[in-house]
């Protein structure tokens, strides 16, 4: 995620230049001339939005002035492998494009390093959430065409009995193995995950709850003091979740439900002083340890939806910026959050200024329906370039399509298994 100010006097002509990268409103032309997403084969969804917070007048409710706050670009992705890596090749092949992008941002020299400067504003995640640790787009794409190309020879009474679906099988994968060697198709065994990568996993798994129990003593100590200060601000926080603007949900709308796939970016302020600071840092840490050790095969707590997300700090931790990529309509995202995970939302969001108030960090809340969907919708910023590698295509539609990888690798099924597996065609 790479964050710079923009520079005065450039934002209209910024704007303008981010018009050309689409297609459709909000939806990247993969091949644009700025930056051509569609040529990496290593990165799953991109997004180019500015950030500029409308909502940071609420800290006049606390008696605070409107702080001074820059706007900025963001440049965020989703890739396989090391991120150097991919920034390296991203620079090489369209530092031209870069270049006119950041030439609208603060300390960007036009003769300057592009890789080095983007390492350097690259913001480091507080939390973050992969749908499927491991999957890339080259699985994705090739078992994508697998199934398009099987799906086409399937034959119509393919599922009447066990046994025809047996003869079905048999012939499809002869079919296959055609069309691999005559390179039509193409079945890449998965990369190996890096030893570093998995050295560096083991010692995240192992460091935070280490340090939680290291630091369980003091937190026993402190623990009534802690609920004692949570229950405090929790009763005196002002809460501020006004209906949003029409001109604003009509822009937001115009950029949503052109793909399967929508894209959502927030941001906002944390209520001020160090106890919720403090707090949400290690909120995150908790949910960034959950998401890279637990929910790491195709769900979020119940959600299952989400193809990436992230939690960011800007601006010394003073504000948070929440990025997602989900199947579905927008109302349906939040109506999944509020019935399965609100929770979740009021653990995390809840240290967010204006939030609906909360009992117990927990409760409340997120579930009053219409007051968090204004909350969300207010907060919620334009996205200027959305980019998905994989358009059409649901999570729902990558678990279906490993499966049929899978069972056409399997050396042998059942006629009950055979039977299922045609059915997934």
């Amino acid at each position: 995620m790479v964050v710079a100010p923009i520079a005065a006097g450039r934002e209209t002509g910024l704007r303008n230049l981010l018009g050309t990268m689409n297609s459709a409103p909000g939806m990247a032309d993969p091949l644009n001339a700025v930056v051509p997403f569609g040529r990496f084969d290593r990165l799953h969804f991109a997004r180019l939005v500015i950030l500029d917070d409308a909502t940071m007048v609420d800290l006049e409710a606390y008696g605070l002035p409107r702080p001074s706050v820059p706007i900025y670009l963001a440049f965020l992705g989703d890739c396989d492998g090391p991120l150097r890596d991919f920034l390296a090749d991203l620079s090489s092949r369209a530092g031209d494009g870069l270049r006119k992008l950041f030439a609208h941002c603060e300390g960007f020299a036009a003769g300057g390093d592009v890789l080095s400067w983007m390492l350097a504003h690259n913001l480091p995640v507080a939390a973050s959430y992969v749908n499927w640790v491991g999957r890339t787009v080259l699985q994705i794409r090739q078992e994508s065409a697998l199934q398009r190309a099987l799906s086409s020879k399937v034959p119509r009474d393919a599922t009447a009995s066990g046994s025809d679906a047996q003869r079905v099988r048999r012939d499809l994968i002869a079919f296959v193995d055609a069309e691999l060697r005559a390179g039509r198709l193409a079945l890449t065994a998965p990369e190996p995950t890096s030893l570093n990568w998995r050295l560096a996993n083991l010692l995240h798994a192992i460091a935070v709850p280490l340090g939680g129990l290291i630091a369980l003593p003091l937190l026993i100590v402190l623990l009534p003091l802690l609920i004692a200060q949570l229950r405090k601000r929790e009763l005196g926080d002002p809460e501020i979740c006004p209906r949003p603007r029409a001109e604003l949900l009509q822009e937001l709308r115009q950029l949503e439900d052109r793909d399967v796939a929508n894209q959502f970016t927030a941001l906002g302020a944390v209520k001020p002083g160090r106890f919720r600071r403090w707090l949400v840092t290690v909120l995150l840490v908790l949910i960034d340890y959950a998401c890279r050790h637990v929910f790491t095969r195709g769900h979020l707590a119940r959600v299952q939806t989400i193809h990436f997300a992230r939690w960011v700090f800007v601006d010394n931790k003073s504000r948070v910026v929440f990025a997602s990529n989900y199947d579905g309509s927008h109302e349906a995202y939040m109506d999944d959050f509020i019935n399965k995970v609100a929770w979740g939302l009021n653990l995390v969001f809840s240290n967010g200024f204006g939030w609906l108030r909360t009992d117990w960090l927990i409760m409340r809340g997120a579930r009053r329906e219409q007051c968090f969907k204004y909350y969300q919708r207010r907060h919620q910023l334009p996205t200027q370039v959305w980019y998905k590698a994989y358009r059409g295509l649901a999570l729902t539609d990558l678990a279906r399509n490993r499966r049929i990888r899978q069972g056409l690798e399997r050396t042998q099924m059942t006629d009950a298994e055979a039977l299922a597996w045609v059915r997934l065609l």
